[in-house]
């Protein structure tokens, strides 16, 4: 298992990061955060591009991660880099209880 990170600093705080695991060619993006004082700044579009980079840099055929149903920001920016939906966890989250969206994106 491989894991990769993306960090977001600005003005000497970490505003933000990304974690990236794999195993053979499939990769999971385990996290994404920005830090709520630094939302809404392009900060998670620009880690999600540089994770997705290191992915196609380390030949990864694709990524896979779970979304909450409820968050349509998170799904939209994962769909603007290429993630479609592929199946559902059924109340896989708690409190409260939610569905979890899995998104894969391919690069083959």
């Amino acid at each position: 298992m491989l894991d990769r990170f993306s960090v977001a600093v600005e003005d000497g705080a970490v505003a933000g990061y990304a974690v990236l695991s794999s195993v053979l060619d499939e990769g999971s993006l385990d996290n994404i955060a920005v830090s709520p004082a630094y939302r809404r700044r392009g900060i998670a579009d620009a880690l999600l591009g540089d994770i997705l980079r290191q992915a196609r840099e380390q030949a990864l055929a694709s990524v896979t991660l779970e979304v909450r149903a409820s968050n349509a920001p998170a799904i939209a920016l994962y769909r603007k880099h290429g993630f479609a939906e592929v199946g559902r966890r059924r109340n896989y989250y708690e409190k409260p209880r939610e569905d979890a969206i899995l998104m894969t994106s391919f690069f083959l």
